[in-house]
């Protein structure tokens, strides 16, 4: 969730749909459903790798001894099946499904991530042409301004929340680049990756952390504001990592003991305290103590929004950089260059681009064996009832995950009884010709909760 990055991404302008804004004449309940069909539900399954941080807005539904399953929320910016999410949704998933406004459900891949902005872009093949969000003007938010958000909070499902903007510019990270909107529209764990709409019905923010005290879901809703959003997945897009600008500074916020100690009547700007060698604004004579108080035609209210601004400038662009030297006012012209991307990669290391995440797929990790007749009855097995003995589980495989142990009887593959080894090969072996992803199996398990055998669905690897 919340890393902290250098804010930013773009949206796929393409995929814009036509403005809502004014459809509705100020009828909002018809204004919220017209948005439902936007916002998809995410389900994932990880490693069972410790409890969520309680600054993030995923919520945990259930788990094993080897996985845990989380839900999130997304909504969809291109009609042939691109969704925005959060990064921490999607983190070490071994599993995607997502689930339209519909009902269906369908498997998502993803596609783009980045680990500071904690955005991704995940995709799914739909059977139609999904419905896109229209983006709106994060920079235009005013605190008071009415905002409604929609996502799966808890995993209850879709719901919908309202409230105002409380805050903006938010520094929950500590981190230089934090930007955050603070709503106290309701943001509990599942919301996620789910949007934040304003009266027009535009999505102005992503829905990503809540800040609490607890575990629980009492705390202050942050979402990343929406230019941030599409600044980063157009990054993401056109070149695979985000691709900040750079000009080679480190900045500090003007204080008032250092206006007084400068001589300045009020505190502004940002003062340099390095310059790297070599770098666009050593060569354009910036110097350490410099006082930036413009940035193009921009204005940055303090370092945070400084280090936005260079960080969103086009690779190449020169910009006039207005600052104070020695009591004097002075411009000097300044080519953005690339961000190092061997240093960038030390913070946001790129994941690789049409690699689905579902499709690391481990082994069905299961060693078979057949049942002795004299031990038919130590398995609770009637005479007539067939079954394959589980004599190992490989750890960490998607049987392990899905809670399949040594001990366990495999009682039938699909609809079909087994009572050899041969006959769940050559079971695994057909369904996987037929270009299946999942094969059900009917187990009886050594441990249950309930009297019974119970069905599992595991991931056929090299499955189309």
């Amino acid at each position: 969730m919340y890393r902290n990055l250098i804010a930013a991404a773009i949206a796929l302008v393409m995929f814009l749909p036509s403005a809502r804004a004014g459809d509705f004449g100020g009828n909002q309940s018809e204004l919220i459903r017209s948005l439902l069909p936007t916002v998809v539900n995410i389900t994932v399954r990880k490693e069972a790798m410790g409890a969520s941080s309680s600054v993030n807005a995923g919520a945990t539904t259930g788990q094993n001894a080897d996985s845990k399953t989380f839900v999130g929320s997304g909504f969809v910016i291109d009609p042939a099946g691109a969704i925005i999410t959060n990064y921490h949704v999607l983190e070490n998933a071994f599993e995607i499904s997502v689930t339209l406004h519909d009902g269906s459900v369908l498997p998502g891949t993803m596609m783009y991530a980045s680990r500071l902005a904690d955005l991704a872009v995940l995709h799914v093949q739909p059977p139609h042409p999904l419905t896109p969000v229209q983006w709106g003007d994060s920079t235009k938010l005013q605190v008071g301004e009415p905002v409604f958000a929609i996502g799966n909070p808890l995993g209850i499902g879709t719901s919908v929340s309202a409230g105002i903007i409380s805050g903006l510019n938010r520094n929950v990270q500590d981190s230089p680049y934090d930007d955050y909107i603070q709503t106290d529209a309701a943001i509990n764990h599942g919301n996620s990756g789910g949007p934040l709409f304003n009266m027009q019905g535009q999505v102005v923010g992503v829905d990503t952390a809540l800040v609490s005290p607890t575990e629980g879901s009492a705390g202050l809703g942050l979402a990343i504001p929406s230019d941030t959003a599409q600044f980063v997945v157009g990054q993401l897009k056109a070149y695979g990592w985000v691709r900040p600008g750079w000009i080679g500074v480190k900045v500090q916020q003007i204080t008032l003991p250092m206006a007084e100690a400068l001589g300045m009547r009020v505190p502004e700007g940002s003062v340099v305290s390095w310059v790297l060698p070599d770098g666009p604004a050593r060569k354009a004579g910036i110097q350490i103590g410099d006082v930036i108080l413009r940035f193009g035609d921009k204005a940055p209210r303090d370092e945070r929004a400084l280090l936005r601004d260079i960080v969103r400038t086009p690779v190449g662009e020169t910009i006039q950089v207005t600052l104070v030297r020695d009591g004097t006012q002075q411009t000097l012209p300044v080519v953005v260059a690339a961000w190092p991307r061997k240093k960038w990669e030390t913070r946001d290391a790129p994941l690789p681009t049409e690699r689905p995440t579902a499709d690391i797929r481990p082994d069905l990790g299961l060693s078979l064996a057949s049942i002795p007749s004299a031990d038919r009855a130590k398995y609770g097995l009637e005479d007539d009832v067939g079954g394959v003995l589980v004599s190992g589980v490989v750890p960490g495989s998607d049987a392990a995950r899905r809670g399949i142990t040594e001990g366990d009887v495999i009682l039938r593959i699909q609809a079909k009884p087994v009572a050899a080894t041969a006959d769940v090969q050559s079971s695994i072996t057909a369904e996987r010709e037929a270009k299946r992803r999942f094969i059900m199996m009917l187990v009886l398990q050594k441990e249950r909760a309930a009297p019974g055998p119970s069905w599992i669905a595991l991931r056929l690897p090299d499955a189309a």
